[in-house]
Order: structure tokens, then sequence, then C-alpha cells
């Protein structure tokens, strides 16, 4: 009976100890994982001022944080279709989109002009050398992200099409209500 004592001692002992090594590896993953925050890079505005995009907030608010470009039809859609509805969302939830170009350094002289001439009333920034895409994994676009009011990503989505601004706004009001997004 007492082999078997000890046994059972030295069998969860060694379990304890896989487990505290596991904690150890797994740990520290997860919960990199898990806070999900913006990484820090540097961009620019459209007048060419360098910023780093760890300071991109919106007070305690969400943020809709969209990857573009010049020559892509369904961003164009998708920036059309929620500046339609826009100050609404603003007046609703105090969100705010920030618009990030990928167009390359031969084209980002066209962002600004195209912007203005669109009226859109975003934030908007250059990534002409991709290292915040390629931060954010943003392989294509349109690539939109929605952060929570601490600058979490909740929700990602690749692609445009007609009526997704609608479900990205149910998800906007759920963040604001700190509902959990378990898209």
């Amino acid at each position: 009976m007492i082999v078997l004592f000890i046994n059972f001692i030295y069998v969860c002992l060694r379990n304890v100890r896989n487990l505290c090594l596991i904690c150890v590896i797994c740990v520290p993953g997860f919960s990199q994982e898990k806070t999900n925050n913006l990484p820090s890079v540097e961009i620019k505005t459209l007048e060419r001022k360098t910023i780093n995009t760890s300071t991109l907030t919106n007070n305690g608010k969400p943020v809709i944080l969209s990857f573009w470009a010049t020559w892509c039809k369904p961003c164009i859609n998708e920036l059309n279709a929620i500046a339609e509805n826009y100050e609404d969302w603003q007046d609703e939830t105090g969100v705010k989109l920030i618009a990030v170009s990928v167009d390359d350094a031969r084209s980002m002289n066209r962002v600004g002009p195209f912007v203005n001439g669109k009226g859109w009333e975003f934030e908007f920034y250059l990534d002409t050398n991709g290292d915040f895409k390629r931060a954010m994994n943003v392989i294509n676009v349109p690539h939109t992200f929605l952060l929570d009011g601490t600058g979490k990503v909740v929700w990602q989505h690749t692609t445009y099409a007609e009526g997704d601004e609608e479900n990205l706004f149910e998800l906007i009001k759920k963040v604001v209500r700190g509902e959990l997004i378990d898209e």
C-alpha cells in the first residue's frame, strides 16, 4: 500500500512539474496573442508628417482601421458605404475611422487629391513602405479591423460586399456596450 501511495505522489509531482513547464512556455504566447494591440510602426499623414501607429487612439471609443488603395474598387466601395453613414455612426457610438493607404511611393501623390475628391471625412495615413501592413498581417485590401476603446483588435474582415457596413456597425455597437464579439 505504501508503494502505491509513493508511486501516486511521484506521478502527481511529475504532472505538476509538467504543468508548470507548460504554463511557462504557453502563457507568455497566450497573453501576447490576447492583447492584440496595434504595433509600433511609423506611417505618414497626407501632409507627409511622420507619426507612430501606437499613438492612434480614440479616447476610449472604438476605431475602424481600414487598409485600402486608390486602385482597389472594393476598398472604394467600402469607404463610400461607410461615408454615407459615418456621421450617424459617430453620433451614436463615437467611432472613428482611420484609413491607411497602401499605395506605393509612385502613387502616393494621388491619395490626397483622390480623398479630397471623394469628400471622405476620415483620418487618412500613408503606409508607402508597407511596414504597418506587414505588422498587421494584411495580405489583401480591403482589410478592415475593429478596435475596442483600449486599442485591442476585436474583429477583422477582408474583402467587401454590399451590406458589410451594416454588419460592421452592429459590431461597433456591441463593442460600445462592452459585449464580446464571437465571429
